[in-house]
């Protein structure tokens, strides 16, 4: 596993390309510039790790578009030691980014294969989630709540209410809602009963599964 100072040009060029999106926190461009993304992806699509797009993964799953994960990021209002329940390992990729940005992350993947890899991977490369865990992300980690800021990466078609419970009085929820497009929505909670709820647009994810495999 290579960080070569190619790599790291080619992150420093993402970011700049963030910026110019719109991605304006400093935590977030920061964490995108530490993280190498190539070693998170197939060899097959390393050359191609810093283009601003989605790509696969196995399990029929994917990496997120950088600019995707940014955004997400920048709507957490991520603060170090802030406590980050993450929906969807996956690759891996987010909870790095948010271990980056000082979260301490708790992150939930319902794919076996994905959770067995990504567990072994992400410590070898020195990002070390508070914990990982197998399982059906609609029910959150209630062990571990209340949480500052709950994210979810993949698209859900309704809003999973056990996750909206486990965020904390001013804690933040951010997810794609929809079929085959995804709403992205924030909802911010007020207290045990109101939240504000925010639409940030169209984004195209995988749909968040259920049932353990």
């Amino acid at each position: 596993m290579v960080d070569t100072l190619k790599h790291k040009g080619l992150r420093n060029q993402l970011v700049l390309d963030l910026a110019d999106k719109g991605i304006k926190d400093n935590n977030v461009l920061n964490a995108i510039k530490n993280v190498p993304r190539h070693l998170f992806m197939d060899s097959g699509f390393i050359d191609h790790a810093y283009q601003d797009k989605a790509f696969p993964i196995s399990s029929g799953q994917t990496i997120s578009q950088p600019f995707t994960v940014a955004f997400q990021s920048e709507l957490l209002q991520v603060k170090p030691g802030d406590k980050i329940l993450e929906i969807g390992t996956g690759s891996g990729y987010q909870a790095a980014v948010l271990c980056e940005m000082g979260a301490k992350v708790y992150t939930i993947e319902r794919i076996k294969e994905l959770y067995r890899k990504t567990a072994a991977f992400l410590p070898s490369i020195n990002y070390r989630p508070k914990k990982m865990i197998y399982g059906d992300g609609h029910k959150g980690h209630e062990k571990g709540s209340p949480y500052d800021g709950i994210i979810v990466t993949a698209g859900a078609s309704e809003i999973p209410n056990h996750l909206l419970t486990q965020l904390k009085i001013g804690g933040r929820l951010v997810l794609p809602i929809g079929d085959q497009i995804q709403k992205m929505v924030l909802y911010t909670k007020k207290n045990d009963s109101e939240y504000i709820i925010q639409d940030f647009g169209d984004f195209k994810f995988v749909p968040m599964l259920k049932d353990k495999t």
